[in-house]
C-alpha cells in the first residue's frame, strides 16, 4: 500500500497486502481481505486503492476484495510510455486480469470508478468468459464521452484536453505544482469534503506526486489508442454481455446528454442510478455503494 508515515488505514485491517507481476515486468500492489466470490475494486483518479476502504470493509464480510493500485498509480510499477499501448486501457485491464488469475481466481466481478471504471469497462468487452458482472462509478466510456464534450460545458473536463497533448508540455505543468493541480480535482469534485480527510487527502497527493508522467500518459492515451479499441467494438457490434450496474452523479441532463441511454447501447443488461452524492462517492456515500454492488453480486 501507498501509506505515507503517519497514515492509518484502519479499514484495511485484516487485509494482506500483495505485490503481483502481472505482464512486462510490471508489478501491481494490491490489498486482499475476506472471503467468498471475487470482487475486484478500482480506484479512479487523483486516488489509489484506499478510495474503496469503506467499501472493501463492507464486502469482504461475505466477499473475497481485491483492491489495487493501477498501473502507473500509487505503489504500482509505473513503467515508461514507449508507445501509445503502455497505458491503453487494454493493456491495463490484462493487467488486471492477471492479478486476480494470480490471486487464484479465474472469474471475478470488477467494479471500477472513474479511470479504474475505464479499465473495467474494457476488460468487460475484452475478457467476457472472465467478468461474471460489472460495475462503473460515474464515467462515460471513452468514445462517448469526447462525444458528448462541446462548447463551454467542455470546460469541466480541461484536464483531458491538457493531458492528451504529446509528451512534455502536460508532464511539466502539472509537475511545476503537483498538489495545487491535483488537491484542485479532490476540492472540487466531492460535496463532503469530510470524506476525504486530511490523511487521505495526503496519501492521494503523494501519490499522484509520484506520478505525474504515467498519469498523464493514462490520460494520453484516452485521446488516443483507447478511442481506437472502442471504435472497434462499436463497429463490430460488441457490447457487454454481462449484467452492468452504473452509478452516475445527476451531470448527464445538466450537461445535455442521456448518460443512460449512452450506457445502454454498449450494456443491453444495465441496471443505472442516480446518486445525490458528489464524484468520490465510495467515500461520500459508501453504504449506498457498497448495497448496489451487493445487488450486483446477486444478479
Amino acid at each position: 500500500m501507498f501509506v505515507p508515515k503517519g497514515t492509518t488505514l484502519t479499514s484495511f485491517e485484516g487485509f494482506a497486502h500483495h505485490r503481483v507481476t502481472v505482464a512486462d515486468g510490471v508489478t501491481l500492489s494490491a490489498v486482499v481481505g475476506g472471503t467468498g466470490s471475487p470482487i475486484v475494486l478500482l480506484h479512479g483518479f487523483p486516488q489509489t486503492h484506499l478510495m474503496w476502504r469503506h467499501v472493501a470493509a463492507d464486502l469482504a464480510a461475505d466477499h473475497t476484495v481485491i483492491c489495487p493500485d493501477l498501473r502507473g498509480y500509487g505503489a504500482s510499477d509505473k513503467p515508461a510510455e514507449t508507445d501509445g499501448s503502455t497505458y491503453s486501457k487494454r493493456t491495463m485491464a490484462a493487467d488486471v486480469v492477471a492479478l486476480a488469475q494470480a490471486l487464484g481466481h479465474e472469474r471475478f466481478a470488477l467494479a471500477g470508478h472513474d479511470r479504474g471504471a475505464l479499465v473495467a469497462f474494457r476488460a468487460g468487452l475484452d475478457h467476457p468468459d472472465v467478468i461474471t458482472q460489472l460495475a462503473c462509478l460515474d464515467v462515460l466510456p471513452t468514445l462517448d464521452m469526447w462525444s458528448v464534450m462541446q462548447g463551454t460545458s467542455a470546460t469541466v473536463g480541461f484536464h483531458l484536453y491538457l493531458m492528451a497533448l504529446p509528451p512534455g508540455l502536460p508532464e511539466q505543468l502539472i509537475a511545476g505544482s503537483p498538489d495545487a493541480f491535483f488537491g484542485y480535482f479532490l476540492d472540487l469534485w466531492v460535496k463532503d469534503p469530510a470524506a476525504i480527510p486530511a490523511d487521505v487527502r495526503t496519501a492521494y497527493l503523494d501519490a499522484c506526486r509520484a506520478a505525474v508522467p504515467s498519469i498523464v500518459a493514462d490520460y494520453r492515451a484516452s485521446a488516443g489508442i483507447d478511442i481506437t479499441h472502442d471504435e472497434a467494438d462499436l463497429a463490430a457490434g460488441h457490447q457487454l454481455s454481462m449484467p452492468v450496474s452504473v452509478v452516475q452523479q445527476d451531470w448527464g441532463a445538466a450537461l445535455g446528454f442521456d448518460a443512460a441511454a449512452r450506457w445502454r447501447a454498449w450494456a443491453p443488461d444495465l441496471d443505472h442510478t442516480t446518486t445525490t452524492s458528489g464524484h468520490f462517492m465510495a467515500e461520500e456515500s459508501p453504504a449506498e455503494i457498497a448495497k448496489i454492488l451487493r445487488t450486483l453480486l446477486q444478479r
